[in-house]
């Protein structure tokens, strides 16, 4: 968690690109800002007409501008009684105006504000399906859950309380002041006396809340990370009783978002105490100086009202300037994810109707962190249709190799072609389309079974599921859950077991008909009956399609053209099962361990 805070400056361009997003709403965006203006000019319009009303009241002698003369009718002129109850009637239907128009002000920059931020949202979360999965592998979720939920959401801020509010803000106050100034410039300078102590408030509770809505931040995120991490793991606590350690951790950080908060809540108990002091502060000197001045009662009523006018938008001004630096800040974050170019694939072009299947890996060099390479100097190759078994012991590059065949990320050197074109070449679409996975770690969706399958694909028509249920013998399992294939599966899968889960990835991946179907450790969490269903229908559907299998039971991939054993990111021997065997090497002391221990060779030494 970072501590650094961030410096408060007008970031012009990030501000510039955040409004960027505004364009396919600019007419709205107008409509907000002319709205503001009259809002502001609208403001010192009361006050003034109950100075008049007052001093009309009380028999003062009253010279009208034209405009008022403008705006109501001849005969309001005609008593002194009719112009107050003309004035009066005006106010009221001016308040109602105003008030509808500020509605319509508020409203409205807080619709801009989530427009901007449902198309800001969409764009970074298409990024983020792009990235390369090393991306995902060194950012923790709740990070990027932060950036892509709490972050943008902030951003809003820049529109419902940012940028055009604060200026709003700051043109009534301008406005009001020439005002006041006009009416009587030696009470405006009295009545402005307490000002500078108002404006060193200001900045020290601008900068404090600043700190503190930082450093809060900064804690939602690292609370974010911390929940969606052990949630995810909650098993493993449980499993090693490590409940209470854990808690203590969350504690530490739910404790320091806690202080930031305070810090927080005692800048805004301090801060809006001085206002009032400062407003009162202000009216006195304002009593003072007309009862010494013998000045009307009109104008102290009026100038008593400017005040209010003036310190109402700035009570709030130093928070919604924080809250436009907290919404930059946030938007800086999040611009830092589109901008990352480094972190996403390159699309290709090539998008052919069906591949064929050829595989072929030239001198491939591959690491997740480069020098220390999963595979080195990689060379082999799958003819179309054939079926292929990567074996050897855990950590030698055989998961790495799918991993890289479907770019989930991408190899530091050689080649690897399909279908004799470079794999970087493929529409990623269409290359992983043609690739079917099935993995030892099944990720189900919450949802239902069918949805689970199909992934939500419209194109899927139920006779088509059905048909890949029964041909994995799944059909009749299915049917017997509570609304069969309408049954809803918890968060990954929690309601059914590793084998069932196994299954249903198998029914997904067969139901797209790749043209490369991969099974990495496919039947590793299968009992024995559901490993024979699905060996049963292997054999039927690997005929014709290029078939990648790695496994640690040697008994399924007996059968395969090739097997290729890999160790340290290299092939030491490849080759069908029976000539492996004749070998006597690698491949034939890990049969001998797996089916007949008292066999086993020392070669695994």
């Amino acid at each position: 968690m970072s501590s650094t805070q961030p410096k408060p400056i007008f970031k012009s361009a990030i501000l510039s690109r955040v409004f960027s997003f505004v364009g396919p709403y600019r007419f709205i965006f107008w409509i907000n800002v002319f709205l503001g203006i009259f809002l502001a000019f609208a403001t010192p319009i009361r006050p003034y007409l109950i100075q008049v009303t007052v001093n009309l009241a009380i028999g003062k002698l009253v010279v009208l501008p034209p405009w008022v003369h403008s705006v109501l009718p001849s005969e309001a002129f005609n008593s002194v009684l009719q112009l107050i109850l003309a004035i009066s009637l005006f106010q009221v239907a001016f308040i109602i105006l105003e008030t509808v128009f500020r509605f319509c002000f508020t409203y409205g920059m807080s619709w801009l504000g989530q427009q901007v931020i449902r198309d800001l949202r969409n764009k970074v979360y298409q990024k983020i399906m792009y990235w390369e999965m090393r991306q995902f592998d060194k950012t923790p979720i709740g990070t990027l859950t932060t950036r892509t939920i709490n972050d943008i959401e902030s951003i809003n801020d820049i529109f419902s309380d940012g940028l055009i509010p604060i200026i709003a803000d700051m043109l009534t106050i301008i406005v009001t002041l020439i005002t006041m100034f006009f009416i009587n410039w030696e009470l405006t300078l009295i009545c402005l006396i307490p000002f500078p102590i108002m404006i060193v408030a200001t900045y020290f509770f601008k900068e404090s809340v600043n700190k503190s809505f930082d450093q809060v931040r900064n804690a939602v995120a690292a609370l974010n990370a911390f929940v969606q991490e052990h949630i995810s793991g909650m098993q493993v606590v449980q499993a090693f009783a490590a409940e209470e350690q854990e808690m203590k951790k969350f504690d530490q950080i739910n404790v320091h978002h806690k202080n930031a908060n305070i810090k927080a809540i005692f800048a805004y108990s301090v801060f809006f105490p001085v206002v009032e002091v400062v407003l009162a502060l202000s009216i006195g000197l304002i009593v003072w100086w007309v009862a010494g001045q013998s000045l009307d009662a009109g104008m102290l009523v009026a100038f008593i009202l400017f005040l209010n006018q003036i310190f109402r938008p700035l009570r709030m001004i130093a928070d919604k300037f924080n809250v436009l630096q907290m919404g930059m800040v946030a938007a800086e974050r999040v611009f830092k994810i589109l901008d990352n170019e480094d972190i996403t694939l390159d699309q290709g072009a090539f998008a052919p109707t069906q591949i064929q299947g050829a595989i072929e890996f030239k001198n491939v060099q591959f690491a997740y962190q480069a020098p220390n390479w999963i595979l080195n100097d990689l060379n082999f190759t799958v003819e179309a249709g054939a079926t292929v078994a990567l074996v050897g012991p855990t950590g030698s590059g055989k998961t790495s190799v799918i991993s890289i065949l479907n770019r989930l990320y991408p190899y530091q050197a050689g080649q690897i072609l399909l279908d004799g074109v470079l794999i970087e070449e493929y529409a990623l679409d269409r290359l992983r389309a043609s690739i079917g996975v099935v993995l030892q770690d099944v990720f189900l969706f919450s949802g239902s079974v069918y949805d689970n399958i199909t992934l939500r694909n419209p194109l899927i028509r139920p006779e088509q599921v059905e048909e890949a249920a029964k041909m994995i013998g799944m059909h009749e399992f299915i049917m017997q859950l509570p609304g069969g294939y309408q049954y809803h599966v918890m968060e990954r899968g929690a309601t059914l077991s590793l084998g069932q889960r196994q299954l249903l990835s198998f029914i997904r991946a067969l139901l797209y008909n790749p043209s490369i179907l991969i099974l990495d450790e496919a039947t590793s969490s299968i009992d024995t009956e559901s490993e024979q269903l699905i060996e049963k229908a292997i054999e039927t559907l690997i005929k014709g399609r290029t078939s990648i299998v790695i496994a640690h039971r040697l008994s399924t991939i007996r059968k395969a053209n090739q097997i290729l054993v890999l160790e340290q990111g290299k092939i030491i021997e490849k080759g069908t099962h029976e000539s492996l065997m004749e070998q006597g090497g690698f491949y034939k002391a890990l049969n001998e361990m797996q089916f007949d221990p008292k066999k086993s060779t020392k070669i695994l030494k």
